[in-house]
């Protein structure tokens, strides 16, 4: 049974495009499920993996617009608990002074207000006409990094490593390609591999669902990193937002949610670099990548 685990935590192919790859699900008379480049047979049918990690925060990141004698204040509030970077500008502007003449690039700390603009008529009694743009990533780019290595996070094993850094079947986006795979059956107790701030959590999705990454646990470090644990199982989230882990606490259980072939954990350090999260390099305080790497084919 974990071999079968392993191999299918590997059967993804190389992508097309940056974004997607299309591969083949089948189901034979036994009900053994496999995974193709090509159809194998006619109920084979197409199975897209995309590598989307995407956090819905529109009602957690907003513009906030307060309307006064002409005078319009823009502010920007941010209910997570973790710091955005935020970028703002104007386009379409009427009757209004006070436009900043580029982009306006802020940190906001977490659960704050912050005024980014005020915008007043030029005409009184007309309205100021305008359309703003808004961009905000998840973290403070500033600051230095912490060398630090991460103690495996999950209880039981040994597991082996399904895909690694740079991998050429899911890990070559900008969010993912430090990330590493590991094998492991549903139901694996996940714990916290660093202290911190529990950021974002899913707890509700089964299956694929709709988001790629399903089931997931944020964690903010010290240093501005942040810890992603991904494709956990449907209800097995322990922890809340804004809530305090330590080293070992317990987060959920290993699932196959999202874009997985298979049950596994997806591990990942981030960190805002300046308008994006991206994927950074890190190291297991243990010879993790010293074990086959399946995806690879090598045993």
């Amino acid at each position: 049974m974990l071999t079968r685990i392993l191999l299918f935590c590997g059967l993804c192919v190389a992508a097309a495009s940056a974004m997607a790859t299309t591969i083949y699900k089948s189901t034979d008379a036994n009900g053994v499920v496999s995974y193709s480049d090509f159809p194998t047979s006619k109920n084979s049918k197409p199975f897209i993996f995309r590598d989307g990690m995407v956090e819905h925060l529109e009602r957690q990141v907003r513009l906030i617009i307060m309307k006064k004698n002409g005078v319009d204040s823009v502010y920007v509030r941010n209910d997570l608990y973790a710091p955005v970077e935020v970028e703002l500008s104007f386009a379409g502007v009427k009757n209004a002074s006070g436009v900043p003449g580029k982009p306006i690039r802020r940190v906001i700390p977490q659960r704050t207000s912050v005024r980014m603009a005020q915008l007043t008529a030029t005409k009184a009694g007309k309205p100021v006409a305008y359309v703003p743009k808004f961009n905000y990533f998840l973290g403070d780019p500033s600051g230095p990094m912490v060398g630090y290595r991460y103690p495996l996070p999950w209880r039981g094993g040994p597991f082996r490593i399904s895909q690694g850094a740079n991998g050429p079947y899911s890990h070559f986006g900008p969010k993912s390609r430090y990330a590493i795979d590991i094998a492991m059956p549903e139901g694996t107790p996940i714990i916290a591999a660093r202290g911190g701030v529990v950021v974002k959590t899913e707890n509700r999705q089964s299956g694929r669902g709709t988001d790629a990454s399903g089931n997931f646990v944020r964690v903010l470090h010290d240093d501005g990193t942040m810890g992603v644990y991904l494709h956990l199982k449907q209800g097995s989230v322990r922890v809340r937002e804004g809530q305090k882990v330590a080293v070992g606490s317990a987060l959920a259980l290993s699932g196959n949610t999202g874009n997985s072939t298979g049950p596994h954990l997806h591990f990942v350090v981030q960190r805002n670099t300046g308008m994006g999260l991206v994927s950074i390099p890190y190291r297991f305080n243990q010879p993790v990548g010293m074990l086959p790497n399946f995806a690879l084919g090598k045993q």
